[in-house]
């Protein structure tokens, strides 16, 4: 079972292979896909959320910040409930929880990242979710983060331009 990706690549999801993961691929995707389903009042791409958590993370932190959903290219953008709304009724992990588990360490292994996400990119990912709910115009529900909103302002980018800063960053990022 495979993907075409946009370099018209294949991708296995059931056995992934760290050689058929390519950065193009990944800002390309990332930049159409918008958060939360598309329930925003403009364009809002998993790429620019991904550059943002990548300048407001320590760092050291920047460039596993900035890959932290790069699986999303591959199987998609999952909104939270429905993740927890599929593990709850498998009662384990689900086969999404899997397949994406998998995706993410041969993500991991092609850019040598960790193959659990540090606590710090899950504070700053949470963070920058908290932002997004506030500036976004995401009311009157709440949804108990918890966590700060970073002090920023978001002016949605077209999904060329999410892509153009998504790879701007990863080449600062890597010094390509």
């Amino acid at each position: 079972m495979w993907i075409q990706t946009n370099s018209g690549r294949k991708f296995d999801l059931l056995e992934p292979s760290p050689e058929d993961v390519h950065i193009e691929d990944i800002a390309h995707a990332l930049s159409n896909l918008c958060r939360f389903t598309g329930h925003t009042p403009e364009h809002y791409s998993v790429a620019q959320h991904s550059v943002f958590v990548s300048f407001m993370i320590d760092p050291p932190f920047a460039f596993v910040g900035l890959m932290h959903d790069a699986t999303e290219a591959y199987v998609g953008d999952v909104s939270a409930p429905l993740k927890k709304a599929m593990r709850w009724l498998m009662a384990t992990p689900s086969p999404y929880d899997i397949i994406e588990g998998d995706v993410w360490r041969v993500i991991a292994k092609r850019f040598n990242l960790p193959e659990i996400l540090p606590p710090e990119v899950k504070e700053a990912d949470m963070r920058m979710l908290a932002t997004e709910k506030k500036m976004l115009g995401r009311e009157p529900q709440s949804w108990n983060l918890n966590v700060e909103p970073y002090s920023m302002t978001i002016d949605c980018w077209t999904a060329s331009e999410a892509r153009h800063r998504f790879m701007h960053r990863f080449e600062e990022l890597t010094d390509v």
